[in-house]
């Protein structure tokens, strides 16, 4: 697993438009990936989350959705540093003996990172697509990943995910928003995009998305930006 810095990632500064994340390119705010598919979701989706909250109730989904989303995030800057080289996960010494989020980022990097990885060309990397309906985000890692250059997100779920699921698709439509940008930059060709996924259970999974599913999903999102600007130019 070494670097390769052959392409130079953009540093984009961030601000809140009616408290969603833009990204600030040439003077204009670009909407996120998120931004987009949230605004965007479809009937279906919709009413799949109001079913759960009915569920479960309001109090006990914001209490998961902020917990999942705190674990996600350490575990996140725990991958991030591994991956930088900063750390040595084997090393790290947190507040917990057990934490969960390190548990998870031990599990990818044994399961989805090493001995896959043949170089590394970002982490954390801030792409944009610079168009009359143009967008931006950030991608968790973009690397040769088994000899093909990939866009790459660390996913952490409560459960394992099937590509039955909404939360599937909405991570293949990142992806492929992702690899837009990256071959509109720098004139480069994504041929796959990876999600590596560890459960609180640790349980890990991988999914890729390659060739035409990945141009078909790259459709699917640029509807979702056609979508997006119809709705917020009413």
């Amino acid at each position: 697993m070494k670097w390769n810095r052959k392409f130079n990632y953009p540093f984009l500064n961030r601000s809140a438009v009616n408290g969603s994340r833009h990204y600030i390119v040439n003077q204009h705010r670009l909407p996120s990936v998120s931004t987009i598919l949230s605004l965007t979701k479809t009937e279906e989706e919709k009413a799949g989350l109001a079913s759960w909250k009915a569920r479960i109730g309001e109090k006990a989904a914001q209490q998961i959705t902020t917990s999942a989303a705190a674990n996600g995030t350490k575990m996140h800057s725990i991958l991030e540093s591994y991956l930088r080289g900063r750390e040595n996960l084997e090393l790290l010494d947190f507040e917990e003996e057990n934490d969960l989020a390190q548990k998870m980022a031990d599990l990818i990097v044994a399961e989805g990172i090493n001995g896959k990885l043949d170089e590394i060309h970002g982490v954390e990397c801030n792409l944009f697509y610079d168009d009359s309906k143009g967008f931006a985000g950030t991608a968790d890692l973009i690397a040769t990943y088994e000899s093909q250059l990939s866009i790459c997100d660390f996913k952490q779920k409560n459960s394992i995910m099937k590509e039955s699921y909404s939360s599937f698709h909405t991570y293949m439509l990142q992806l492929s928003a992702y690899s837009l940008c990256h071959d509109k930059i720098f004139g480069s060709t994504i041929t796959q995009g990876v999600i590596l996924l560890a459960t609180k259970d640790l349980v890990f999974q991988i999914f890729r998305i390659n060739h035409e599913k990945l141009k078909e999903y790259q459709q699917k999102f640029l509807d979702r930006v056609d979508q997006y600007y119809s709705l917020i130019n009413k």
